[in-house]
Formats: C-alpha cells, structure tokens, sequence
C-alpha cells in the first residue's frame, strides 16, 4: 500500500502526476488527508475500556442499521491484532484492488465500504507483530490511500482500551466528531469504560453516549428478560459522567450465529428487540450530527 500522486492524491507540494521528494512525503500525505477527510462529514470511534464487550458487533451492526437508514457509511477496522469486522461482514477475499483514484474498499452490503489488516493477510492464523510506529503507518494509510469517496459516516473500530491506536486515529484525523463508548453493565466492564471517557476528553473528542452491550436475555417465546449480567450500569455510569446513555442492546443468542456466519444480524431480524435497540441508537447518533451540521 503506497501513496500515488495522482489527479485524486494529488498536493500543492508535489503537483499532480509527479513523484513526492522523501523531504515533502509527510505534508503530501497530510494535504491527502485533509482531502480525503472533506469528503466526510461524521468521523466516529467506537471504543471499550476491555475486552470482551462485544463492541466490534456494535459497530458492525451500528454501521449496518445507519446504512439502511440511508447514509453513506465506511469502517476503518483499526484493531490491527484482532480484526474481526470482515468475518462479521462475510467478507472472506484476501488482497485488495487498487486503481489510479487509490485503494478500493470493499462492499459487503449496499452503502457499506469497509477497510481492514485482514485483507492483507495470507492466512486468517496469521498474527500481526508489530510495533506502534507500524500500526500508526497503517492506520495512516487506511486514510490517505483508500478510496472512501463522500460518506456521512466513518466509523472508526479501535481495540480495547486507550494506547497506540485510538492515540494514532486522532493524530491522524485531527478532529474528530465523537466517540461511541461500549460496555457490559458489569462493575468491572463499567471502570474501564469511564476511562475511555476520560481518554475521549483528553483529546478534546466529544463522547456521544455510552451503548450498554448484552442487556439483559429477552427469551425469544415469552418475551420475559432475564437480567443475565445485571442492567442499567451503563445507564448509572453515563449520568455519573455527564455524557449521554444511547441505549442498551440485549443479549440474543442468533447475534452471535450471524456474526459467525458473516451477516449484520439487524439485516436480518427486522422486528426484533436487538434490532430496535440498535435502530434507536442510530437515530439518536443521527439526531447529534444533525444538530452539529
């Protein structure tokens, strides 16, 4: 993956069509930034303070529902030794293609562009041993030489917790226009989800709400809830942080099954619970880029 400076990647340092000078490659890159980025107007992280909180099924599915809402939606899969974003689109092509406008992302769903390390992997087994300047190499690169085109969202999936790459992202992008914070409601998930509030802050990110990820079991043939994990602790910590609640998002065993087999479950379950859940949050996210256009 290589920067070209062409009639799209094209900087008033280079000119278009000629090679950049070693000396002049970091503001070509910059000035390609700043031109890839105007194309979009919302760029959003999706964080957690842990492991485990199923926030890339939050960000599948949030990109799915807001895509079937109508927007022009693309993901940046940036957990560079974990990317599972692929497997839960379905997306099982290795390799990516590239054109003279740069980097093709691909398209698993209408309205859709997804970028992932996972394409560029031989074997899914590989692991990726990098150090820091690597990964803010390669997330720089997801930015300035893929072809995003115009999109409303850009929703960025960043591992667990507040080191290299959420540290690279805002680098990279300079402002960005929120962060989407998810948790479990258990004590332990809620501590480290106040941190990535905190990080949000100290990079002057505004924080949009906190998602409450397996909420409660809803059984699918008498509708009781069962509050497997307890509930309303992201609910407690989001009023304790003066940030917004975005809603809670309740266990079902076939969301798990669709991100095995690669479909956005909200695709597929239209009526149900989850579904509604992850529609309310969409429109809530909807609603504060409205205000802020």
């Amino acid at each position: 993956m290589g920067s070209n400076c062409n009639e799209e990647n094209s900087c008033s340092t280079c000119g278009s069509g000629s090679s950049c000078d070693t000396s002049e490659k970091e503001k070509h890159t910059e000035e390609i930034i700043k031109k890839k980025l105007s194309k979009i107007d919302n760029k959003l992280m999706v964080m957690s303070g842990k492991g485990g909180v199923g926030k890339s099924t939050v960000t599948v599915n949030l990109a799915a529902m807001l895509a079937s809402l109508g927007n022009k939606v693309g993901i940046i899969d940036a957990d560079i030794h974990g990317p599972n974003i692929p497997k839960m689109l379905g997306i099982k092509e290795k390799g990516v293609l590239s054109t003279s406008e740069g980097i093709i992302p691909f398209e698993p769903i209408p309205n859709l562009k997804v970028m992932s390390v996972a394409f560029l992997l031989k074997n899914d087994d590989d692991a990726v041993i990098w150090r820091a300047p690597l990964k803010h190499s390669l997330i720089q690169q997801f930015v300035s030489d893929v072809e995003w085109g115009s999109l409303d969202y850009l929703i960025i999936d960043l591992p667990p917790g507040t080191g290299d790459e959420p540290l690279s992202v805002t680098h990279i992008m300079g402002e960005l226009d929120g962060s989407i914070i998810v948790t479990t409601p258990q004590e332990v998930a809620l501590l480290d989800a106040r941190k990535s509030v905190t990080f949000s802050r100290k990079i002057n990110v505004e924080t949009l709400g906190i998602v409450e990820n397996m909420s409660g079991f809803v059984c699918p043939h008498c509708g009781e809830k069962t509050e497997i994990f307890k509930t309303g602790g992201g609910e407690k910590a989001a009023k304790e942080l003066d940030v917004d609640f975005l809603g809670s998002i309740p266990l079902d065993p076939q969301l798990v099954a669709n991100g095995d087999d690669g479909t956005p479950y909200v695709t597929k379950n239209e009526n149900s619970p989850v579904t509604k859940a992850f529609q309310s949050v969409a429109e809530k996210i909807m609603k504060k880029s409205s205000l802020k256009a």
